[in-house]
């Protein structure tokens, strides 16, 4: 792909599963830096959100995933996105060819890729067995990506590894079939392009050396969009940090302290070096922990207002229109590897 091809009006893609009630984490690193691309981009770039609902029943079925999806297009709304023709909102499974193209990836993918991916091997240590779901979901968030010719596709730092299977199964395809697939990013440019240096990750509350995750038992390890704000001070304020009394950013050697740093220059749309630089030299860890506490509540208090003003028939009005838009390209897309594989 051409450097003019990504940036002339580059097609943007995310999903975020909806097994359950998203946390700070989600919304700090995967759904508020996509909302803010959106509209910065959204006059001249597709922008195509999509719930992947078939990701989503790889590790939990139940009667909820369709309240959970209304409730993720939600999300996004309360978080400010700004809708027009060019953004698009679909369901996963509304669109039967991400699954096709699935399939037909899997028959030029490798077993020793699939192997190697990182989340595959920490969701299935120590078991004796695991769904094959769990093994080839990167393959199908590879036809999530390739049906669109998107370049841009925001993830954590956990995809990037995705994001780079993706780009080898397209140049393998690419390579025997002529150019039909466009290749996503390297990770590397997907962290530029969304002025990150790096995939955000927020942490465990309690355990600063893992991310922030809904799965957590432990409620004060996690902030979940809809607690009450009362609650989320109280949870950051018991946050755990060190005893090194400098207040610095060092995932390393402070994972705590960095974290709420990260955490204070996100939610207020600042630079983390000017929260870095705002608090160079102090050492009270009371103190940070009591702003970044007051503006995370802030920021809930206003994202909830904003969530309990949509209606469910205006989310399932925006899936519709989507889904006949993402069919249309896809079934396109799709039909000219159904015809590289002699299918048609």
């Amino acid at each position: 792909m051409t450097t003019q091809a990504i940036t002339s009006a580059p097609t943007i893609l995310t999903g975020l599963r909806v097994n359950s009630e998203f946390t700070l984490g989600n919304f700090l690193g995967a759904l508020l830096p996509m909302v803010r691309l959106a509209n910065t981009y959204n006059s001249k770039s597709q922008i195509n959100i999509f719930v992947p609902d078939l990701h989503s029943i790889i590790s939990d079925i139940d009667g909820e995933l369709q309240q959970n999806l209304i409730r993720s297009l939600k999300y996004y709304l309360a978080a400010g996105l700004e809708v027009n023709p060019n953004v698009h909102f679909y369901r996963q499974s509304h669109v039967p060819a991400h699954s096709e193209l699935c399939w037909i990836l899997n028959c030029i993918a490798s077993m020793g890729d699939l192997n190697r991916m990182t989340q595959y091997k920490d969701k299935s240590e120590g078991k004796e067995s695991v769904n094959v779901g769990i093994f080839d979901y990167p393959v199908l968030m590879a036809a999530d990506i390739l049906l669109y010719d998107a370049v841009y596709v925001p993830v954590g730092e956990d995809q990037f590894q995705h994001i780079e299977l993706t780009r080898r199964l397209a140049e393998k395809f690419n390579r025997k079939f002529g150019e039909i697939f466009t290749l996503p990013a390297t990770p590397k440019a997907q962290a530029e392009f969304m002025h990150v240096d790096e995939g955000i990750r927020i942490r465990d509350l309690q355990n600063p050396e893992k991310k922030m995750s809904k799965s957590t038992a432990a409620e004060n390890s996690k902030i979940m969009l809809s607690d009450d704000p009362t609650a989320v001070k109280k949870k950051i304020m018991s946050a755990t940090t060190d005893s090194v009394g400098k207040i610095q950013y060092d995932m390393f050697n402070q994972p705590g302290i960095s974290n709420l740093l990260q955490i204070e220059a996100l939610v207020n749309d600042m630079p983390l070096q000017d929260v870095i630089s705002t608090w160079a030299g102090e050492t009270h860890y009371g103190d940070l922990k009591q702003k970044v506490a007051e503006s995370v509540a802030t920021m809930l208090e206003t994202f909830q207002a904003k969530y309990r003003e949509i209606d469910d028939s205006t989310v399932l009005g925006f899936f519709e229109e989507g889904e006949k838009y993402a069919n249309e390209v896809a079934n396109t897309k799709l039909h000219q590897v159904q015809k590289a594989f002699y299918l048609r």
